[in-house]
């Protein structure tokens, strides 16, 4: 590109104004993206505090994720980010162990089986196997052997997949606490293309699904070979160093951020939008004029900001309602880590549908809380209300107490509760439930008809940092593309 043509879109980008209307992690990134090129950005945040899901709170001075704790490194994504925003020396990968299985209908607590995707096993009379769906389980789950494969394709739920291959308990002792615990749904709304790609196919090709389960396996570490590392990684400090790094980024290029601030209408006008907004002061704020607009609030919101100026947005999916309790701990007891990292319970057998033993998984934590002991208790999945909603703070305090003490074979009392935190959440649907592509590709391709808008988040990414930051990246470079060359 000559130093004319340099300028010339150096001219045009200075010429732009984009909002985005909402701050968490989607709503920065895509910022960031429009504002490196030299437009002018505004990003609005109603809350006091930028981050949406990644939040943080100081129990007795020490600083925990209440939100998203860690990210998935598929893709690389996520890592590419955190190296160009400075944070690579923070980068920090889990310990502590495994994670174990609770309410196992009549048997004891047990670590989750290795080997397995999704809970399904690659050989039912494995011992860790074995222990959680007994005999009866593991010969039933044999007959998958013996039954002839399916065509690519047939099933698309998990969990009648796994019941119809190898029984009720391998579904739902073995693949529904996986479920829930990481898509707060039960294994038969679970899409088995998405969280399970391959599958289906390998299970036409080898003839089983305990042999696709295997097949996978080899392939995955084949693949994994001389990249060794955790599926996961977090930093040290807490995830919400990444958004205040994001802020950093945003205010080095001279992006405009305001929290406090809600942005209440759109209206456009030919190439022109105006952004009403509410907040900061008592008095009316003068609303925003833009030549371009991203929504990066969850659905809900973004629904009410668009619905007005974009056709087929379809209905709105349902959102579980979830609630992490935070628990500060002075239980010399767990410093054995009775469970290892956590632990996730069988469905329908606790209020709590998790349980993180964050200073046992992160030894940043560990060390923050100089001999005392952080975890943190998850209530929520699909369809079903958190068992805490219509709790007062100390009642879910108590609550979650009680939960831990169960599910870490612990007896913990409450002059043993140092503090406590609790934060609220609705999650988006995870990309992995069947129709959820077909309902987010949709809303995308109604979104991008509409000249100089645009729509990231979870709800429109599907959930999870390793799905978010990606697609915000492509819709920041689309709706900057856009504005520069129209």
């Amino acid at each position: 590109m000559t130093s004319e043509h340099t300028a010339e879109l150096a001219a045009r980008a200075a010429e732009q104004h984009v909002v985005v209307i909402g701050g968490g992690i989607g709503g920065l990134v895509a910022a960031r993206e429009c504002a490196k090129v030299g437009m002018r950005v505004t990003l609005l945040e109603a809350a006091d505090a930028l981050g949406g899901s990644i939040r943080s709170a100081e129990l007795d001075g020490v600083v925990v994720d209440t939100g998203a704790e860690s990210f998935a490194t598929r893709g690389g994504h996520v890592r590419a980010l955190v190296d160009e925003l400075g944070l690579s020396d923070a980068v920090v990968a889990p310990g502590g162990g495994g994670a174990w299985l609770h309410g196992i209908p009549d048997a004891p607590d047990a670590p989750l089986p290795v080997g397995g995707i999704l809970g399904i096993p690659a050989n039912p009379f494995q011992d860790d196997v074995r222990r959680i769906i007994g005999w009866r389980g593991a010969w039933r789950a044999y007959l998958d052997r013996l039954r002839p494969p399916l065509t690519i394709g047939h099933e698309r739920s998990l969990g009648r997949l796994v019941a119809s291959r190898m029984g009720a308990r391998v579904r739902d002792r073995l693949v529904a606490p996986v479920t829930a615990g990481v898509y707060s749904a039960h294994p038969d709304d679970v899409d088995t293309d998405i969280a399970a790609p391959g599958l289906n196919a390998a299970l036409t090709r080898v003839g089983s699904l305990t042999g696709a389960v295997a097949a996978l396996r080899l392939e995955q570490q084949e693949k994994a070979a001389g990249r060794p590392g955790s599926a996961v990684l977090g930093l040290a400090g807490g995830m919400t160093r990444l958004v205040d790094a994001l802020r950093t980024d945003l205010e080095k290029y001279d992006a405009e951020v305001r929290t406090g601030v809600r942005a209440t209408g759109l209206t456009r006008d030919g190439k022109t939008w105006t952004v009403a907004i509410d907040g900061e002061t008592d008095a009316a704020p003068e609303p925003l004029v833009a030549t371009g607009v991203i929504v990066a609030t969850a659905e809900p919101p973004a629904r009410a900001l668009l619905e007005e100026h974009v056709a087929g947005l379809g209905e709105p999916a349902p959102a579980p309602e979830i609630e992490i309790v935070t628990l500060l701990l002075a239980a010399p007891e767990l410093d054995i880590a009775p469970r290892g990292s956590g632990v996730l319970t069988v469905p329908g057998s606790r209020a709590a549908k998790a349980l993180t033993h964050s200073s046992a998984k992160w030894r940043w934590v560990r060390e923050a809380a100089v001999g005392r002991h952080v975890v943190r208790v998850s209530f929520g999945t699909q369809g079903e209300p958190a068992a805490t909603s219509s709790l007062d703070d100390d009642a879910a305090a108590r609550l979650a107490l009680d939960e831990a003490s169960a599910m870490l074979g612990v007896a913990l009392r409450p002059e043993q509760l140092v503090a406590a935190h609790r934060s609220r959440f609705v999650q988006a649907q995870p990309s992995s439930l069947i129709g959820a592509s077909e309902r987010r590709d949709a809303v995308r391709q109604a979104v991008q008809q509409v000249p100089g808008l645009a729509v990231v988040g979870a709800w429109v990414a599907g959930t999870g940092l390793a799905q978010v930051i990606p697609d915000a990246v492509a819709e920041g470079d689309r709706l900057r593309h856009a504005l520069l060359w129209r």
